[in-house]
């Protein structure tokens, strides 16, 4: 089975929290019409025609994996040189991310795209792109010194996709519950 651009696994925060990242990511992000806030656990992942195959394993998995809570407290960046970055808010604890990443994985191993970076899969919610070192600097500390820590419980995750046009955006196709 092959795998796009137009689909992913997704940890999605739930609508109330939504606000204060849609505010930041309004003014950052370049890609917040395409997407909702998230955190991606696979991506690319496999066409949405295919989800219906996938799915029974992916219920039968989550089921096996305790729900758990998140706080979003503290912003950090990527660096994808010539003074291009990602800023992001960090989950923590990233360590329940990682453990459900890695338990979804060995369902679709391939879907390993985001384990490839240097640094490994590194749980992140971003919310923009800033060009220049000394912006990146100035707007983290604006963006901390404002910001008040969310909390929220991750008891889902998602199969989300998109259609193939460069304006579509991602949608929920399908919802998974983690245990209890």
């Amino acid at each position: 089975m092959r795998k796009e651009y137009t689909s992913a696994v997704v940890i999605i925060p739930p609508k109330e929290n939504w606000k204060p990242i849609q505010e930041i990511r309004k003014l950052y992000d370049r890609n917040i019409n395409r997407w909702m806030p998230h955190i991606t656990l696979l991506y690319p992942f496999r066409p949405k025609r295919y989800y219906s195959i996938i799915k029974d394993k992916f219920l039968e998995k989550c089921s096996e994996i305790n729900s758990f809570k998140l706080s979003l407290r503290s912003f950090k960046f990527f660096n994808h040189g010539h003074q291009n970055y990602t800023i992001w808010l960090d989950p923590k604890p990233c360590e329940s991310i990682i453990t459900l990443q890695a338990e979804i994985l060995q369902i679709v191993p391939d879907c390993n795209d985001v384990n490839k970076y240097k640094k490994g899969f590194t749980p992140h919610l971003s919310v923009g792109q800033i060009k220049g070192k000394e912006k990146l600097f100035k707007v983290i500390n604006e963006l901390q010194s404002s910001w008040i820590q969310l909390e929220f419980l991750v008891n889902e995750i998602f199969f989300i996709a998109r259609g193939k046009s460069t304006n579509s955006k991602f949608e929920i196709e399908k919802q998974f519950p983690l245990s209890k």
